[in-house]
């Protein structure tokens, strides 16, 4: 191969430490991506108790133990009620993702993408049965192995492989595969959303509790109604601490971590989708590549690979092919 000209070879070079800068940026977004949800809670509570502490507050009126025992266990106890195990298994499962979830990134949807290319590539050189190794033992296929996000993920695997399997196994005209990949996604995008919606359900019943917790106190500050203005004030702010907390609670924190949940599932049905439209243009007898480009414009516009990123990367593997 015949060395580069100056120019060129100055241009490879800005190319490479250009590529370089890009892959350092989305690492770093992506690594402050999955503290989103912990920066947001102290910006909370900076904000709150901030406030508090300017207008010279007494932090420790808000410590009110009782009060959290009240309005945190009857909000646990009545997710228990409305819960059967299986739910309560589906959000301690999902707890974890609050803080180490992130969106679907360009460079996944473009390994998605390359993906189902070598494998639509592979079944119109070879034919169907081609593929039935692959799919069988994604774990030991050599198209799957290249992708190493894609085999880690589970769901997506198993999404791809079994309706792979369909494809393979019956002679199932698009419109039926389409109907029957919808059935599918439907049927996860339900099991995915239960999580945030019963958190959702926890949030909107602790402004509530909390003024359980509040009448309450106001019951115990009947009590002392023979007390000095200086108890029966303590008593009364200890009491409206509950409904303090209950909206706080409701608002700032559990709210949004149930919204949260509600993102990580519906991003989650995006590459679905994704999947779900390549396949069926490809069994509509679509050319590997038009299958794929349908996939990718399934992909909303701030993640979507562009058509000349899924060119070049479809060109660089042919050439290692």
């Amino acid at each position: 191969m015949p060395p580069w000209p100056p120019l060129w070879a100055g241009l490879k070079e800005e190319w490479f430490f250009a590529d370089i800068e890009i892959r350092g940026r989305e690492r770093l977004l992506g690594a402050v991506e999955e503290m989103f949800a912990a920066i947001g809670i102290v910006v909370v509570l900076v904000a709150v108790i901030g406030g508090f502490l300017v207008e010279k507050g007494n932090l420790s009126v808000l410590i009110q133990p009782a009060e959290v025992l009240i309005i945190f266990g009857s909000a646990l106890g009545s997710l228990i009620i409305s819960s059967h195990g299986k739910m309560l298994g589906l959000i301690m499962g999902n707890l974890a993702k609050i803080f180490s979830a992130k969106a679907t990134s360009r460079e996944t949807y473009l390994e998605l993408l390359l993906l189902l290319y070598q494998l639509f590539t592979k079944v119109r050189k070879q034919g169907l049965l081609s593929i039935e190794g692959d799919v069988e033992n994604p774990e030991k296929s050599e198209v799957f192995s290249r992708f190493p996000g894609i085999l880690a993920d589970k769901a997506v695997l198993n999404f791809i492989c079994d309706n792979f399997r369909v494809i393979v196994s019956t002679n199932m005209p698009p419109h039926e595969l389409e109907a029957l990949l919808d059935i599918d996604i439907e049927a996860q995008q339900h099991e995915a959303l239960l999580p945030s919606t019963a958190v959702a359900k926890v949030a909107d019943a602790l402004p509530g509790l909390g003024i359980v917790a509040a009448v309450l106190g106001v019951v115990l500050t009947m009590g002392k109604i023979s007390e000095p203005p200086e108890v029966l004030g303590h008593s009364i702010g200890a009491a409206l601490v509950g409904t303090f907390l209950g909206v706080l609670s409701c608002y700032g924190f559990v709210g949004p971590l149930a919204t949260r949940l509600e993102h990580i599932a519906k991003d989650r049905e995006v590459v679905l989708q994704v999947i779900k439209t390549a396949l069926v243009a490809f069994v509509g007898d679509a050319a590997p590549r038009i299958a794929v480009e349908s996939g990718r414009r399934a992909i909303p516009n701030g993640e979507r690979p562009t058509f000349l990123e899924l060119e070049d990367a479809i060109k660089k593997w042919k050439q290692k092919t």
